[in-house]
């Protein structure tokens, strides 16, 4: 599962021109760290959702990887 969201979180990163990481955390902060927009977190929402059958924003907002990471061990 946590390969999966890497792999998401770097093809988005990829498609902006910002470089892949090797490794996400839990403190990792989406807009932050991750620098993600709020269409870089749409997408995020969408691409989780159709790989995990999981709207990880159904509840409220989703700030950290760790909260992403919570969402998916429902």
């Amino acid at each position: 599962m946590k390969e999966k969201v890497l792999e998401i979180v770097n093809e988005i990163r990829v498609a902006k021109e910002l470089s892949a990481i090797t490794q996400l955390h839990a403190e990792d902060n989406l807009r932050d760290d991750l620098e993600f927009t709020s269409f870089d977190l749409a997408e995020l929402t969408v691409r989780i959702e159709d790989e995990f059958d999981i709207d990880i924003f159904e509840d409220g907002l989703v700030n950290t990887i760790g909260e992403v990471y919570s969402k998916l061990q429902k």
